[in-house]
Formats: structure tokens, C-alpha cells, sequence
């Protein structure tokens, strides 16, 4: 029954609901388009917002443990650099060691072969000297690098490398005395033979070890592309729908206040029957 008085207007007042409603419904779907995200506080939907929180905890602890496998990375590759241009370098070494374990050479060849030897040993003790990264040098450190590796506490190490000074050291402090074809034969065959033995060792563990964080740093970087992912089908806005459903929210909009403007002309109505 349509209450006809000018005291209470109760179809404005639903046409007032309806026009609220729609209001709210628009104010939310705008904040969507605007922001990208169905979610964006825990007022929006509380259990998924927790969840979300969690999921973009656990993004940033990945991005963390990546920057310190990187960092290692970066130790690991550049004491890797110094052992291989060493090893290359022992191929000249050996020439050397080799041309002064022949008797048949002259005093003045053997002085200019042992000067040889001195300029390359010396380089040698260059290559360890620079082979550093952020203050580490693994080729003189005694100290392993172990870097948190998941999220787990798993640890992934960097063995130092230290019997590649020792050794280099050892060599060098030896060559001097390769005046005779027998003392540069024992050199070879000792202090030689065992930097040889120290570098193919050292080549074989940090080869490994870089390998070990590449492998670790891919897979991380597939979980977190996953993990956000995940994220995104929590929180993100269906934008094409938000815009679907936008569009009919602002004609709804248009509606509700042309009812809205309709039912409240009711009372005006009614004062015309007293004139």
C-alpha cells in the first residue's frame, strides 16, 4: 500500500538504500581498478589478506636469501677466476722448470730461464693477491663461507682455498735455488708437483661450489616467480571484469538518483491537491 503523506516518504527512503549501496559497490570497484587489487586490507576479505601478508613475507625472505647466495656467487667467481688464470699460468711454470732440468744449457740461459721463473712466480702471487670479492679472498682466507641458502636454514659453503697460497709461496721460495738441473728437477717433481696437485684440487671444489649456488639461485628465482604468482591469484583484480562492472555501477548510479529525485517530488504531489 503506497503511504501517501509528507510526513514519511518510505519509497525515497528505499530509493536512498538502493543509491547507497550501489555508491559502496562503486567506491570498491574503483579502489580495484585504481589499485590493481581485490584485496588490499584486511577489511576487504580478512583470511586472505593473512594469507597474502604471509605470501609477501615469505617473497622478501627469498629476496633476501638470493642477495646472499649472489654476494657468494660473487666470491666464489672471482677466487674461481684466480685459481684458473693460475693454473694456466703453471703450463709456462713448467716450460720453465723443465728447460732448467736440462744440463745442457748454458749459465747465461739458466739465468735468464730462472728470471723467467721468478716474473711468472710472481705473477702467480698476484693472481692469489687480487682474487678478492667484498674483502674475501678465499685463496688465502682460512675461513669457509656457508650462505643460508632457503628459507629452511640450509646453508650452502665456500671452502677456502688456503694450500693455494701455501703453495704458490712454496714455489716461489724454491725457484732461486734452480741454479743446477738437479735442484730445478726436485723442484718439479716436489714443490711443483704438489702446487699442480693444490690447484687442479682447489679448480675441482670452487667449480663445484659455484655451480652448486647457480643451481641454488635459479631455483630460487622460479619459486619466487611461482610464489608471486600465487600472490597475484589472491589478491589481484580481475581488471576486465572491474571495468565491466564499473561501467554498469555508474549507470546504476545514474538511476538511483533519478528515482531517488523521483520519489522525493511525492510530498510536492500531494500539496497540489490543496491548491
Amino acid at each position: 500500500m503506497v503511504n501517501n503523506s509528507i510526513m514519511t516518504n518510505p519509497e525515497a527512503f528505499v530509493a536512498l538504500r538502493n543509491l547507497e549501496q550501489t555508491n559502496q559497490r562503486l567506491a570498491t570497484t574503483q579502489n580495484r581498478v585504481s589499485t590493481g587489487l581485490k584485496v588490499t586490507g584486511a577489511v576487504d576479505d580478512a583470511s586472505n589478506f593473512a594469507i597474502a601478508q604471509g605470501i609477501r613475507g615469505d617473497i622478501r625472505a627469498l629476496g633476501a636469501v638470493t642477495q646472499g647466495l649472489n654476494n657468494s656467487k660473487g666470491i666464489g667467481n672471482v677466487a674461481l677466476a684466480g685459481a684458473t688464470a693460475i693454473s694456466d699460468l703453471l703450463q709456462d711454470i713448467r716450460q720453465k722448470l723443465t728447460e732448467l732440468s736440462n744440463q745442457g744449457i748454458t749459465s747465461q740461459q739458466r739465468e735468464i730461464l730462472t728470471n723467467d721463473l721468478n716474473e711468472l712466480m710472481s705473477q702467480a702471487s698476484n693472481f692469489v693477491a687480487n682474487a678478492v670479492f667484498s674483502n674475501v679472498n678465499l685463496l688465502t682466507g682460512t675461513t669457509n663461507i656457508d650462505t643460508l641458502s632457503n628459507l629452511n636454514g640450509g646453508a650452502l659453503r665456500l671452502t677456502a682455498q688456503t694450500n693455494v697460497g701455501e703453495q704458490i709461496r712454496s714455489v716461489a721460495n724454491v725457484v732461486s735455488t734452480a741454479t743446477t738441473a738437479t735442484n730445478a728437477q726436485s723442484i718439479l717433481a716436489l714443490e711443483y708437483s704438489n702446487l699442480e696437485s693444490t690447484m687442479n684440487l682447489a679448480l675441482g671444489a670452487l667449480g663445484a661450489e659455484v655451480r652448486a649456488l647457480n643451481f641454488q639461485t635459479d631455483f630460487l628465482s622460479a619459486v619466487t616467480d611461482a610464489t608471486e604468482e600465487g600472490l597475484g591469484n589472491i589478491v589481484d583484480a580481475d581488471l576486465a571484469r572491474e571495468s565491466a562492472q564499473l561501467t554498469a555501477l555508474q549507470v546504476r548510479q545514474q538511476l538511483g538518483v533519478q528515482v531517488l529525485n523521483i520519489t522525493n517530488q511525492a510530498p510536492q504531489i500531494l500539496l497540489g491537491l490543496f491548491q
